[in-house]
């Protein structure tokens, strides 16, 4: 099987299998000229990284919803973009969203850079992402390789050198296989291929349509590409959080700090731990006195540390002053700029629904 077999064949199966997203054209809209909004693939791109489809799909129709074009997002406050993003990980990358939208929105007139090289020159755009954008919202030649894509070349020719120095040589794969005729619709076609039969764990080879010339279809041993090195351990770091509850039901907050895991969200107050360092335990770690109690023990999973928060419940009659603190009514903490490891903290004190163990992505202190 060719190169340009290779192209056809899964240009072919993705024209009658792609799948369907709200932020994508699809290939016979493609083929009537219409084009994907480049809002609308940056966005969503950016969304994606390390989180599934099925968490970021009612994120996006609710930005989308909230601020239709890149000029309102521009106008958007921070503090409502970090509420809309809480829950999907990786807070950089909703503040590096607010730093591009403004960016393209005065330095480019609104208009997204068509190049790669113009889009990496924007926040947040890294090598992956302007090439998805280059490719998809303006057919530019482009070779996007996301985690789907490297496991479809690195199981198609066999690549055995373990990742991340694998990389370059499944970038210089995927370029020469991206046709320059619809090289958007290619690489969504590899993307859908690699999440639906070519997967982690038993691929569907007999589905596939280029197992005719993929090195390891239907080997025992396919789902060991692409070879990954051996996986390091988390760490465990320890710290104590405080539910302080006012007489009417209300949870003392206040925003982290702007830089570092988890910068500028919303928290309840708690004890300096890090990726790094545990925080102080137990009622002395306390922001204020008061008649703390061991509500319970939240875990935890970021990226790269998981964390065990002993969370404290107390209330007070008459409110505590914290600096930079606010109160928030229960019914009001969904709206708030909390990440996940805060609202299981909150509900591990009072009687909220629990929030799922999810992993909570951000880069390390």
């Amino acid at each position: 099987m060719t190169g340009q077999d290779t192209t056809n064949a899964l240009l072919q199966w993705y024209d009658r299998n792609h799948r369907t997203f709200p932020w994508r054209v699809s290939p016979a809209d493609r083929q009537r000229g219409v084009m994907a909004s480049a809002y609308h693939v940056w966005l969503s791109e950016v969304m994606l990284q390390q989180t599934t489809v099925q968490a970021v799909r009612p994120y996006f129709l609710s930005f989308v919803e909230r601020w239709p074009d890149v000029g309102d997002l521009a106008q958007a406050s921070d503090d409502d973009v970090m509420k809309a993003w809480a829950g999907l990980g990786y807070y950089s990358r909703a503040r590096n969203l607010k730093k591009c939208a403004e960016k393209v929105v005065y330095d480019h007139a609104g208009q997204f850079p068509d190049t790669e090289a113009g889009l990496k020159a924007l926040p947040g755009i890294g090598d992956y992402t302007a090439a998805a954008i280059a490719a998809i919202a303006f057919d530019r030649h482009a070779a996007v390789v996301d985690g789907n894509i490297e496991r479809v070349i690195a199981r198609l020719f066999e690549i055995a050198t373990p990742l991340p120095k694998a990389k370059l040589a499944i970038k210089e794969h995927m370029a020469r296989l991206t046709p320059k005729s619809r090289p958007g619709d290619f690489a969504q076609a590899m993307m859908d291929l690699g999440a639906t039969i070519c997967t982690p764990k038993r691929p569907a080879c007999g589905l596939c349509p280029l197992n005719d010339g993929c090195a390891v279809a239907g080997r025992s041993d396919a789902d060991a590409f692409p070879v990954k090195p051996p996986k390091k351990q988390r760490p465990v770091r320890r710290g104590a959080a405080f539910v302080a509850i006012d007489g009417n039901g209300m949870v003392l907050l206040r925003q982290r700090a702007a830089t570092g895991l988890l910068g500028g969200m919303a928290e309840v107050p708690g004890s300096a731990w890090t990726a790094r360092t545990d925080g102080a335990l137990g009622t002395d770690a306390a922001p204020f006195a008061g008649d703390w109690a061991l509500a319970g023990t939240i875990r935890h999973v970021f990226t790269h540390f998981e964390l065990r928060l002993d969370v404290y419940r107390a209330e007070f009659d008459t409110r505590p002053l914290l600096d930079g603190g606010w109160w928030s009514a229960a019914p009001d903490l969904a709206g708030e700029a909390l990440p996940t490891v805060m609202k299981k903290a909150i509900a591990a004190a009072i009687d909220l629904e629990p929030q799922p163990n999810l992993t909570e992505k951000g880069p390390l202190l």
